[in-house]
């Protein structure tokens, strides 16, 4: 059974991060360590010093000039809406017992995790070469949404790395009929390579497989990356400069977030444009 168009768009709207709607989890239940990506230390269950008593950022316009390009390159897919709002049904860390308070923070990565699926999961759904396996992707879709609705406890206790291995099979399955029509054969899988720094201007990876690829500062300017499969991709300072990444999937916003690019850079639909690479450019 097909879905219809407002099912699909309230799905997705769920999977784009809503603050409004949260209550600063990411800002107090994740730790980060300083760095070139954090001005400072922090852990875990440590509200960050620039979060406000609304919640909200207290820097949020100038994270990158304040040191915290990290923030800036973190999505949760729409978790932190859904651990506030729906499974813990509106009632905020600050306010409830201890106890409570640790569960909503255990809980918020397991949610991630499962949001980040069903964002691969619906993007699988939206490519018309996955086709023979859409009835497959349409199955596991819906058991990851009835997962995202558990209980606190049961969601805490959840394997979610094994629910993610049952999800892989079908993505691996979809990015082989994907690449398939696109050249992207035995001889361009770098899935999980080593690729940090390499010098990869002009590149042709049409229909590469670059699952997991460590491209950290690599020099894709120019390069061809039609159809390539980027789930995990680290792209942190790559340079896409006058890259084309026409019809890539499984490219996620904090991937591109965290690459350089130009007025030049193709993209796929799925991913916006970010505002610093015209400073770049």
């Amino acid at each position: 059974m097909r879905e219809n168009d407002e099912t699909t768009e309230e799905r997705r709207s769920g999977l784009r991060a809503d603050c409004g709607r949260c209550f600063g989890l990411c800002c107090v239940a994740l730790p980060f360590s300083r760095s070139a990506d954090f001005a400072a230390d922090k852990d875990a269950g440590e509200p960050c010093t620039n979060l406000r008593t609304d919640f909200g950022c207290g820097i949020h316009t100038r994270l990158r000039e304040s040191g915290f390009t990290g923030c800036t390159v973190y999505d949760c897919f729409g978790a932190g809406q859904h651990v506030s709002q729906v499974t813990f049904g509106g009632r905020d860390w600050r306010s409830g017992p201890p106890e409570r308070t640790r569960l909503m923070f255990e809980v918020f990565p397991v949610v991630r995790q499962l949001h980040e699926l069903l964002r691969y999961l619906d993007e699988a759904l939206s490519l018309p070469a996955a086709r023979p396996v859409h009835p497959d992707l349409r199955r596991m879709l819906a058991e990851t949404e009835r997962l995202t609705r558990l209980g606190p406890d049961e969601l805490r206790g959840l394997d979610v790395g094994a629910h993610r291995q049952r999800v892989d099979v079908l993505l691996l399955r979809t990015s082989d009929l994907v690449r398939a029509g696109a050249g992207g054969g035995r001889r361009k899988n770098r899935r999980g390579a080593d690729l940090m720094g390499a010098r990869l201007r002009g590149a042709d990876l049409k229909g590469a497989c670059l699952r997991g690829a460590y491209l950290i500062a690599a020099d894709l300017t120019g390069a061809d990356l039609r159809t390539a499969d980027l789930i995990g991709a680290d792209l942190r300072d790559a340079d896409l400069s006058d890259a084309d990444l026409t019809g890539a999937f499984f490219l996620t916003q904090p991937q591109v977030d965290a690459a350089r690019g130009s007025v030049g850079t193709k993209l796929p639909e799925s991913v916006t444009r970010p505002g610093h690479w015209a400073a770049q450019g």
